[in-house]
């Protein structure tokens, strides 16, 4: 039974590290703030509809695309790595949250940047061909579906979340996170510097 679930559990953990669900919401509450009840949860759905529909293309595209274009996955890792890099840092400036994430179309903040690159990011992407690559298509679309649904729960009770935390406790633990973010792009710029050059 175990040795069964072992693909759905390992392809399930990397991608639960790679979204990330709880290091979203200070960032989603922020984007809500002043919209009604109706607006927030037509923003959450727009947003996993997105991110899903992103995640599981990508995962069956994703190397034919690579493939067509002559880009390898260092190059993706590292191209991601900077891209999460300049996010994080400027997420890090005080009161620029808002103005770095959204447009002047507010009522497509569920797909951009809720839904990508927040959700589905470069580091969702990077590690749905990992895990696909190593476990098989079956085993990470569970695991994309199960990682989505999470995100799902955590915005609907992001404001009880929150409120447990405290607002003291939501402002260090979104600029941890957003350091944390950090590390990881560097991370993954350094997996694709040693994928690409140092083999």
């Amino acid at each position: 039974m175990m040795e069964a679930l072992k693909p759905y559990i390992l392809s399930f953990i990397p991608l639960f590290v790679a979204v990330d669900a709880i290091a979203n919401i200070p960032i989603f509450l922020s984007l809500v703030e002043g919209s009604s009840k109706t607006q927030r949860h037509k923003i959450i759905l727009d947003a996993i509809a997105t991110a899903t529909a992103v995640a599981i293309i990508f995962m069956f595209i994703g190397r034919w695309v690579f493939s067509l274009l002559g880009i390898t996955i260092p190059d993706f890792q590292i191209a991601g790595g900077a891209l999460l890099f300049v996010i994080s840092v400027r997420l890090l400036l005080p009161g620029a949250q808002k103005s770095v994430l959204t447009s002047s179309h507010d009522k497509d903040m569920g797909v951009f940047p809720l839904g990508t690159p927040l959700i589905t990011g470069p580091a969702v992407l990077t590690t749905t061909l990992m895990m696909m690559n190593s476990f098989g298509a079956l085993a990470t679309l569970v695991a994309v579906v199960l990682n989505m649904f999470f995100v799902w729960i955590t915005l609907v009770k992001a404001d009880t979340i929150m409120k447990v935390i405290g607002p003291n406790g939501t402002r260090a633990y979104s600029k941890i996170m957003y350091i944390l973010l950090a590390a990881i792009a560097v991370m993954m710029i350094r997996h694709g510097i040693i994928g690409a050059f140092l083999k």
